[in-house]
Protein backbone atom coordinates (compact mmCIF):
# COMPACT_ATOMS: atom_id res chain seq x y z
CA UNK A 1 0.00 0.00 0.00
CA UNK A 2 1.58 3.65 -0.87
CA UNK A 3 0.68 6.68 0.51
CA UNK A 4 0.56 9.23 -2.47
CA UNK A 5 -0.42 12.44 -0.04
CA UNK A 6 2.05 15.36 -1.30
CA UNK A 7 5.12 15.49 0.64
CA UNK A 8 4.94 12.09 2.57
CA UNK A 9 8.17 10.67 2.02
CA UNK A 10 7.96 7.01 0.80
CA UNK A 11 10.32 4.49 -1.24
CA UNK A 12 10.17 6.25 -4.65
CA UNK A 13 11.02 9.76 -2.71
CA UNK A 14 14.04 11.01 -4.34
CA UNK A 15 17.07 12.48 -1.75
CA UNK A 16 19.19 15.66 -1.78
CA UNK A 17 20.83 16.67 1.13
CA UNK A 18 22.90 19.56 2.93
CA UNK A 19 26.04 19.11 4.60
CA UNK A 20 27.80 21.34 6.75
CA UNK A 21 29.05 22.34 10.23
CA UNK A 22 26.92 23.32 11.98
CA UNK A 23 23.71 23.05 10.55
CA UNK A 24 20.84 24.04 12.36
CA UNK A 25 20.95 27.22 10.50
CA UNK A 26 20.81 26.30 6.91
CA UNK A 27 17.48 27.67 5.10
CA UNK A 28 18.25 25.38 1.87
CA UNK A 29 15.55 22.37 3.28
CA UNK A 30 13.04 24.73 3.40
CA UNK A 31 13.38 26.33 0.19
CA UNK A 32 14.07 23.44 -1.63
CA UNK A 33 10.99 21.34 -0.42
CA UNK A 34 8.70 24.39 -0.82
CA UNK A 35 9.81 24.28 -4.58
CA UNK A 36 9.83 20.26 -4.52
CA UNK A 37 6.43 20.85 -3.38
CA UNK A 38 5.47 23.47 -5.70
CA UNK A 39 6.44 21.26 -8.68
CA UNK A 40 4.63 18.10 -7.58
CA UNK A 41 7.95 16.69 -7.67
CA UNK A 42 8.63 13.52 -5.43
CA UNK A 43 11.93 14.40 -3.54
CA UNK A 44 13.14 15.68 0.03
CA UNK A 45 16.06 17.70 1.08
CA UNK A 46 17.41 16.89 4.51
CA UNK A 47 19.86 18.45 6.85
CA UNK A 48 23.07 16.47 7.28
CA UNK A 49 25.54 17.71 10.13
CA UNK A 50 29.21 16.55 9.32
CA UNK A 51 32.13 17.49 10.60
CA UNK A 52 35.01 18.69 8.85
CA UNK A 53 37.27 15.57 9.90
CA UNK A 54 34.58 13.37 8.31
CA UNK A 55 33.67 15.18 5.25
CA UNK A 56 35.80 12.68 3.00
CA UNK A 57 34.25 9.58 4.50
CA UNK A 58 30.70 10.59 4.70
CA UNK A 59 30.94 11.61 1.35
CA UNK A 60 32.36 8.22 0.03
CA UNK A 61 29.32 6.50 2.06
CA UNK A 62 27.10 9.13 0.57
CA UNK A 63 27.99 7.86 -2.95
CA UNK A 64 26.46 4.65 -3.01
CA UNK A 65 22.96 5.78 -2.40
CA UNK A 66 21.30 4.65 -5.44
CA UNK A 67 18.31 7.29 -5.00
CA UNK A 68 20.35 10.23 -3.82
CA UNK A 69 20.05 13.10 -6.82
CA UNK A 70 22.22 15.47 -5.23
CA UNK A 71 23.84 17.68 -2.56
CA UNK A 72 24.52 20.96 -1.01
CA UNK A 73 27.48 22.03 0.68
CA UNK A 74 27.87 24.97 3.32
CA UNK A 75 30.27 26.04 5.93
CA UNK A 76 32.94 24.78 6.09
CA UNK A 77 32.71 21.88 2.91
CA UNK A 78 32.65 24.77 -0.50
CA UNK A 79 36.43 24.57 -0.39
CA UNK A 80 37.78 21.03 0.40
CA UNK A 81 35.05 19.48 -1.92
CA UNK A 82 36.85 20.66 -4.78
CA UNK A 83 39.35 17.45 -4.29
CA UNK A 84 36.62 15.35 -4.14
CA UNK A 85 34.58 15.29 -6.22
CA UNK A 86 35.16 13.90 -9.81
CA UNK A 87 34.55 16.96 -11.97
CA UNK A 88 34.53 20.40 -11.57
CA UNK A 89 32.09 22.47 -13.66
CA UNK A 90 33.42 25.45 -14.96
CA UNK A 91 32.09 28.13 -12.43
CA UNK A 92 33.54 25.79 -9.51
CA UNK A 93 36.58 25.24 -11.31
CA UNK A 94 37.74 28.94 -11.68
CA UNK A 95 35.91 29.64 -7.96
CA UNK A 96 37.69 26.84 -6.50
CA UNK A 97 35.04 26.08 -4.13
CA UNK A 98 31.41 24.09 -4.84
CA UNK A 99 28.11 24.34 -3.04
CA UNK A 100 26.74 21.57 -5.24
CA UNK A 101 27.21 18.34 -6.22
CA UNK A 102 25.14 15.56 -9.21
CA UNK A 103 25.92 12.26 -9.66
CA UNK A 104 25.77 11.30 -13.63
CA UNK A 105 24.69 7.86 -15.24
CA UNK A 106 27.96 6.82 -15.18
CA UNK A 107 28.40 6.94 -11.21
CA UNK A 108 30.77 9.97 -11.18
CA UNK A 109 30.40 13.44 -8.96
CA UNK A 110 30.14 16.88 -10.69
CA UNK A 111 30.55 20.23 -8.57
CA UNK A 112 29.47 23.99 -9.07
CA UNK A 113 29.20 26.57 -7.64
CA UNK A 114 25.86 29.09 -6.96
CA UNK A 115 26.58 31.41 -4.43
CA UNK A 116 27.69 34.26 -6.52
CA UNK A 117 24.73 33.76 -8.90
CA UNK A 118 22.68 33.65 -6.29
CA UNK A 119 23.51 36.90 -4.95
CA UNK A 120 23.41 38.93 -7.99
CA UNK A 121 20.41 37.58 -9.07
CA UNK A 122 18.74 38.75 -5.74
CA UNK A 123 20.39 42.20 -5.91
CA UNK A 124 19.17 42.70 -9.84
CA UNK A 125 16.01 41.65 -9.00
CA UNK A 126 15.63 44.28 -6.83
CA UNK A 127 16.69 47.01 -8.63
CA UNK A 128 20.46 47.21 -7.78
CA UNK A 129 23.20 47.26 -10.42
CA UNK A 130 26.62 46.47 -9.79
CA UNK A 131 28.46 48.02 -12.83
CA UNK A 132 31.11 50.52 -11.67
CA UNK A 133 30.56 50.01 -7.96
CA UNK A 134 33.32 50.17 -5.03
CA UNK A 135 33.49 47.27 -2.95
CA UNK A 136 34.84 46.68 0.13
CA UNK A 137 34.48 42.65 1.28
CA UNK A 138 34.78 40.43 4.53
CA UNK A 139 35.86 37.00 3.67
CA UNK A 140 37.61 34.72 1.03
CA UNK A 141 36.38 31.38 1.79
CA UNK A 142 34.13 29.53 -0.58
CA UNK A 143 31.35 32.30 -0.77
CA UNK A 144 33.37 35.08 -0.58
CA UNK A 145 35.31 33.70 -3.70
CA UNK A 146 31.92 32.59 -5.48
CA UNK A 147 30.14 36.45 -4.71
CA UNK A 148 34.06 38.41 -6.01
CA UNK A 149 34.11 36.49 -9.17
CA UNK A 150 30.11 37.18 -9.87
CA UNK A 151 30.62 40.57 -9.02
CA UNK A 152 33.52 41.12 -11.17
CA UNK A 153 31.34 39.63 -14.26
CA UNK A 154 28.77 42.04 -13.75
CA UNK A 155 31.20 45.00 -13.61
CA UNK A 156 32.35 45.99 -10.40
CA UNK A 157 35.31 49.08 -10.68
CA UNK A 158 37.46 48.02 -7.48
CA UNK A 159 37.31 45.51 -4.85
CA UNK A 160 39.27 45.21 -1.64
CA UNK A 161 39.19 42.26 -0.08
CA UNK A 162 39.75 41.06 3.85
CA UNK A 163 40.00 37.83 5.89
CA UNK A 164 41.82 36.49 8.71
CA UNK A 165 44.00 34.38 6.63
CA UNK A 166 45.79 37.55 4.64
CA UNK A 167 47.27 34.86 2.66
CA UNK A 168 43.56 34.10 1.50
CA UNK A 169 42.71 37.47 0.57
CA UNK A 170 45.93 37.86 -1.41
CA UNK A 171 45.73 35.04 -3.36
CA UNK A 172 41.71 35.58 -4.04
CA UNK A 173 42.25 39.53 -5.04
CA UNK A 174 45.66 38.27 -7.50
CA UNK A 175 43.30 35.56 -9.30
CA UNK A 176 40.87 38.49 -9.61
CA UNK A 177 43.44 39.71 -11.22
CA UNK A 178 44.28 37.56 -13.24
CA UNK A 179 40.76 36.96 -14.56
CA UNK A 180 39.66 40.12 -14.74
CA UNK A 181 43.00 42.72 -15.78
CA UNK A 182 40.85 46.07 -15.24
CA UNK A 183 39.24 45.53 -12.18
CA UNK A 184 41.30 46.72 -9.47
CA UNK A 185 41.19 44.15 -7.11
CA UNK A 186 43.32 43.97 -3.87
CA UNK A 187 43.81 42.88 -0.29
CA UNK A 188 43.65 45.31 2.51
CA UNK A 189 41.48 46.49 5.27
CA UNK A 190 37.55 46.06 5.70
CA UNK A 191 35.95 49.55 5.02
CA UNK A 192 38.68 51.43 4.80
CA UNK A 193 38.98 53.42 1.73
CA UNK A 194 36.05 55.31 -0.60
CA UNK A 195 33.58 52.19 -1.06
CA UNK A 196 29.77 52.27 -1.87
CA UNK A 197 29.57 48.30 -1.37
CA UNK A 198 29.78 46.95 1.72
CA UNK A 199 29.78 42.46 1.55
CA UNK A 200 29.95 40.53 4.65
CA UNK A 201 30.89 36.71 2.96
CA UNK A 202 32.13 35.40 6.86
CA UNK A 203 30.07 33.98 9.37
CA UNK A 204 30.01 37.15 11.43
CA UNK A 205 26.16 37.44 12.71
CA UNK A 206 25.67 34.21 13.68
CA UNK A 207 25.93 34.50 17.14
CA UNK A 208 24.75 36.97 19.07
CA UNK A 209 28.04 38.52 20.70
CA UNK A 210 30.19 38.00 17.49
CA UNK A 211 31.23 41.77 16.19
CA UNK A 212 30.27 43.59 13.34
CA UNK A 213 32.34 43.08 10.24
CA UNK A 214 32.78 46.75 9.44
CA UNK A 215 32.54 49.73 11.72
CA UNK A 216 29.57 51.49 11.60
CA UNK A 217 31.14 54.63 10.72
CA UNK A 218 32.36 52.91 7.02
CA UNK A 219 28.09 52.70 6.58
CA UNK A 220 26.68 55.74 5.22
CA UNK A 221 23.16 56.82 2.87
CA UNK A 222 23.13 55.63 -0.52
CA UNK A 223 25.21 52.79 0.07
CA UNK A 224 24.87 49.20 -0.40
CA UNK A 225 24.96 46.45 2.30
CA UNK A 226 25.32 42.96 1.44
CA UNK A 227 25.60 39.88 3.71
CA UNK A 228 25.50 35.88 3.31
CA UNK A 229 24.34 34.67 6.83
CA UNK A 230 20.92 33.46 7.40
CA UNK A 231 18.55 34.74 9.84
CA UNK A 232 14.70 35.26 9.54
CA UNK A 233 15.67 38.77 10.67
CA UNK A 234 18.31 41.57 9.85
CA UNK A 235 21.59 40.47 11.10
CA UNK A 236 23.13 42.98 13.44
CA UNK A 237 25.24 43.98 10.60
CA UNK A 238 22.63 45.03 8.18
CA UNK A 239 20.44 46.19 11.21
CA UNK A 240 23.31 48.97 11.72
CA UNK A 241 23.85 49.22 8.27
CA UNK A 242 19.71 50.07 7.81
CA UNK A 243 19.95 52.19 10.23
CA UNK A 244 22.33 54.38 8.56
CA UNK A 245 20.04 54.63 5.62
CA UNK A 246 22.06 51.50 3.41
CA UNK A 247 19.99 49.18 1.25
CA UNK A 248 20.61 46.09 2.70
CA UNK A 249 20.42 42.52 1.25
CA UNK A 250 20.15 39.23 3.29
CA UNK A 251 21.77 36.01 3.24
CA UNK A 252 17.83 34.83 3.10
CA UNK A 253 17.63 36.74 -0.41
CA UNK A 254 20.69 35.37 -1.28
CA UNK A 255 19.60 31.81 -0.81
CA UNK A 256 16.50 32.39 -2.74
CA UNK A 257 18.36 34.15 -6.14
CA UNK A 258 20.17 30.62 -6.04
CA UNK A 259 17.73 28.04 -5.24
CA UNK A 260 16.16 27.50 -9.15
CA UNK A 261 19.09 27.57 -10.21
CA UNK A 262 20.85 24.82 -8.43
CA UNK A 263 17.64 23.18 -9.41
CA UNK A 264 18.12 23.14 -12.31
CA UNK A 265 21.50 21.75 -12.09
CA UNK A 266 19.91 18.74 -10.30
CA UNK A 267 17.63 18.28 -13.04
CA UNK A 268 14.62 19.48 -11.03
CA UNK A 269 11.76 21.69 -12.95
CA UNK A 270 14.03 21.81 -16.65
CA UNK A 271 16.56 19.66 -18.51
CA UNK A 272 20.19 20.27 -17.33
Amino acid sequence: MTDDRPGVITGKTTLFGILGDPIAQVGSPVQFNRLFRSLDHDAVMLPMRVASADLATAFQGLRALGNLAGLVFTIPHKMPMVELVDELMPNGKRVGAINSARPTADGRWQGDMFDGQGCVNALEANGHSLEGRLVSQMGAGGVGRAIAFAFADRGIARLTVSDLDESRAEKLAADLRAAFPDLAAEAGPPGVGNHDTLVNCTPLGMNPDDPLPFAESDMGGGMLAVDVVLQESLTPYLAAADAKGCAVQTGLQMLEGQVREIARFFGVGTTT
